[in-house]
């Protein structure tokens, strides 16, 4: 780190638990971020603030005027324009050292199968069912650590799922993808504005925790947040011998 790095993440370097080699740790990893909506957003610019030295923000969509009610990376001038290259021009703004590759594409398979073995850690910030058990797969295939979220209404819910711990479940071990699920979506359900910050925020810090090598991280454990009585529920996810996803690990 020069002179003008030690200065900027100053604040982590007097942790104890990150210090001077966390923080390189942090400049030397690459985050896939799997969208750039209300939960991409704060993930996507705190692992920027925090110095991760590139990232991948993955969101075939674009910027609609009904996002700016949470979906804080973006703002009125950005209309109309990819949400990808939105969260790309708001990290830059904050911390130019990082470099973002925006892509402005679906998260399908292929796509998935070329970036995730690239990553250093990737988060699920989609809003569908078909994306999270893509993404989890490539992860389990890929043996990547995997942090997501999700959030709809008041209630939001983040763990993470790491192939390379044997006893760790998969995404699918708790929501097996032959199940059917009701899909709700902000467009017909709404969203509480600051839920799918917090829920983000926790992203963040989960991802952060595993490319500094620093705590505990979730998983194993599921957290689900009530945001009307502002109460975190806690559940204990142990793996699924039998699931169809990583059973065979």
């Amino acid at each position: 780190m020069d002179d003008r790095q030690l200065l900027r993440y100053a604040r982590h370097l007097m942790l104890d638990e990150i210090g001077v080699e966390g923080q390189q740790r942090l400049l030397r990893s690459h985050a896939l971020v799997i969208g750039a909506g209300g939960l991409g957003s704060p993930v996507a610019l705190y692992l920027g603030t925090a110095g991760v030295g590139r990232m991948t923000v993955v969101d075939h969509d674009d910027v609609d005027l009904t996002n700016l009610q949470r979906q804080i990376a973006h703002n009125l001038s950005r209309v109309g324009q990819p949400k990808a290259d939105s969260v790309r021009a708001t990290v830059a703004a904050i911390n130019p050292d990082v470099q973002v590759h925006a892509l402005a594409r679906r998260a399908d398979t292929a796509l998935l199968d070329a970036l995730v073995p690239q990553a250093s850690v990737v988060l699920d910030c989609s809003d569908n069912f078909a994306t999270r058990h893509a993404v989890n797969a490539a992860c389990v295939r890929h043996r990547r650590p995997l942090v997501s979220g999700a959030a709809i209404g008041f209630d939001g819910q983040v763990s993470v799922y790491d192939s390379r711990q044997g006893d760790a479940p998969c995404y699918a071990c708790l929501f097996p993808p032959e199940v059917e699920y009701d899909e709700v979506a902000c467009a017909t359900m709404g969203v509480f504005a600051p839920l799918v910050g917090i829920i983000g925020c926790v992203q963040a810090a989960e991802a952060l925790k595993l490319l500094a090598g620093v705590g505990q991280t979730l998983a194993g454990r599921l957290l689900m947040l009530d945001g009307r009585a502002m109460e975190w529920q806690e559940v204990k996810t142990p793996r699924n011998p039998a699931c169809g996803v990583c059973g065979s690990r």
